[in-house]
């Protein structure tokens, strides 16, 4: 089953790697997309696990649009940054 989920934080093809990366290493996922310009993962997997795809990004510093608020939102961003840099210096 394909599902999307819209996150925040996406900038650049950077963070499209990572979260590329990060995702197609779960076994619940068969494979999933970036829209970088949307925000926007796209996933090919099983999306009764949507929550653990979810939480993952969260951690790279993505959580998906309006659940993160104040301080947490400011993690997330600063989490992406790192995120962001590795994904660029893997590409």
């Amino acid at each position: 089953m394909r599902y999307d989920i819209s996150v925040e934080n996406i900038k650049c093809g950077g963070c499209a790697n990572t979260i590329t990366t990060r995702l197609n290493e779960m076994d619940i996922i068969d494979s999933c997309e970036v829209d970088i310009e949307k925000g926007i993962v796209s996933i090919s997997g099983d999306e009764a696990r949507r929550e653990e795809v979810t939480q993952l990004l969260h951690k790279l510093g993505y959580p998906e649009s309006g659940t993160a608020e104040g301080l947490e939102a400011a993690k997330a961003k600063a989490k992406s940054f790192v995120s962001c840099a590795v994904g660029r210096i893997n590409s």
